[in-house]
């Protein structure tokens, strides 16, 4: 009973590892130490734009980050803070939907059969579901929102890689500028 009880744990260890990389960052940005350190990688102007970009796109670190903008927005030009801390946002992105797309959504179409059934199926075989769900992610990702959702849709859908990276870059630029913008008012 034990090992099968493993071994069913461990058919889902993507999907357990992403859960408990959530509750670390989580725990992690409650830490003064997380604060100083994002304070700290503001001070290098545009390159810290890339890597504030990369924490802007995770439900966990998406407020420190946006404060971070905000603030940079003070002292660099706001187009260019937007458009390096796109390539930043991108990269999170990218890591979210690859890990997202390859392996937890593998582990979970066995379970979401069982449990949704054919119902579930339909519903992900329409062709309203094939365009709705890149829209709405769409909306979701160039929201302050953070990206998860809206990265998941996307996942779901037919998408391509470089398709989701050009979109998800042009949409996080535009998030982010909307940011940055509102420290100029």
């Amino acid at each position: 009973m034990r090992q099968s009880f493993a071994s069913g744990v461990w058919a889902y260890r993507n999907t357990l590892l992403l859960l408990a990389s959530f509750v670390a960052i989580f725990l992690l940005m409650r830490t003064e130490i997380a604060h100083t350190l994002l304070a700290l990688i503001g001070g290098f102007g545009y390159a810290s734009a890339v890597v504030i970009g990369f924490f802007f796109v995770s439900t966990f670190t998406v407020a420190p980050a946006a404060i971070v903008l905000f603030h940079l927005a003070e002292e660099l030009n706001p187009i260019l803070l937007a458009l390096f801390a796109g390539v930043g946002a991108v990269m999170g992105d990218l890591i979210l939907f690859r890990f997202l797309k390859d392996r937890v959504y593998e582990e979970l179409a066995p379970l979401a059969g069982k449990l949704g059934g054919s119902h579930l199926s339909l519903l992900l075989k329409t062709p309203y579901f094939g365009w709705f769900a890149p829209v709405l992610g769409a909306i979701v990702i160039a929201s302050p929102f953070p990206d998860e959702l809206g990265i998941s849709l996307m996942g779901l859908s037919k998408i391509n890689t470089v398709q989701f990276m050009a979109l998800t870059y042009v949409l996080n630029v535009v998030g982010i500028l909307l940011i940055v913008l509102l420290a100029q008012v």
